[in-house]
């Protein structure tokens, strides 16, 4: 073989090594490129999916409260008439709790507001049980006692579901608020803050009611 052969071969050689090398370089990038794409997919999915499971954890906990609530709204009137039979010339506070009952079970309230509500109810029933020490005979009526025991278990219900409500919820405001959530949030869903079940000022123990 003549040396200008040599070289020529030697010359198709390295197109064809540059060639191969090339190809070799372009699959890896684009191997690299397409995971990362995976993993970036990946971890947008997962963190969407987590803010979708703490919002629901927060309708689900508000959706205990609701319940507690309504059940204690139906155990009222029963107070009322009860009372009534015993102390029929106490018509302010029947009236002033029926008006709070009727504010508290309107439609449209946020969480902060309906707290603020409750506590207007509850301040009206810690009048109408006092009106119990002034009537022995209302006090030591078997049914008073008994929607009196009733409504202390839903308080405790209440009281057990807003703390809940308030966990759930600060969770998720946590995740909206730091990284990457605040990413994955912005890139669209229905991910807005909520209101805590709490009444402004010393309010705040709005739903928490203790009897004799």
């Amino acid at each position: 073989m003549t040396a200008p052969h040599k070289i020529a071969t030697i010359g198709q050689g390295g197109r064809i090594f540059r060639a191969f090398g090339g190809d070799t370089v372009g699959v890896i990038v684009g191997a690299i490129i397409a995971v990362c794409v995976v993993v970036c997919g990946w971890w947008v999915v997962r963190t969407y999916n987590r803010l979708v499971r703490l919002r629901n954890q927060t309708q689900a906990s508000w959706a205990q409260i609701d319940v507690q609530l309504k059940r204690r709204h139906e155990l009222i009137p029963n107070l009322v008439e009860g009372a009534r039979g015993y102390a029929a010339h106490e018509r302010g506070t029947f009236e002033a709790v029926t008006a709070a009952r009727g504010e508290a079970m309107s439609g449209g309230l946020g969480a902060t507001d309906r707290a603020a509500a409750e506590d207007a109810l509850t301040a009206t029933l810690g009048k109408l049980f006092a009106l119990g020490e002034s009537y022995p005979e209302l006090k030591a009526d078997q049914h008073f006692s008994t929607v009196q025991v009733e409504l202390r278990s839903a308080e405790d219900k209440i009281a057990y579901a807003r703390q809940f409500y308030n966990s759930a919820v600060q969770s998720y405001h946590t995740a909206l608020e730091s990284f990457p959530g605040n990413f994955v949030a912005g890139l669209g869903g229905a991910h807005e803050r909520r209101e805590y079940f709490e009444a402004p000022g010393a309010a705040q123990d709005a739903v928490q009611v203790r009897f004799a």
